[in-house]
């Protein structure tokens, strides 16, 4: 697979390269890791949030208005 980033960063990811002694190719391949274990995470969560409703374990709107009213006055 071949990247285009534009030219700002591409001038960025460069430079980085250089301050930190790792190539382009590297600091690229995490990031794409990082965006990746990311996506599956918020998934992984969204789906725990799913099955928590679907069970019936949720606060009603009331509920948690007072929890937050709670916590922020401390």
């Amino acid at each position: 697979m071949e990247l285009q980033l534009p030219e700002p960063q591409s001038t960025e990811l460069v430079n980085l390269a250089a301050r930190t002694g790792r190539s382009a190719t590297d600091l690229v391949v995490e990031a794409v890791d990082r965006l990746l274990a990311e996506e599956t995470w918020f998934n992984e969560q969204v789906q725990l949030g799913i099955d928590q409703i679907s069970r019936g374990e949720f606060l009603e709107e009331d509920q948690m208005d007072a929890r937050v009213k709670r916590i922020i006055q401390g």
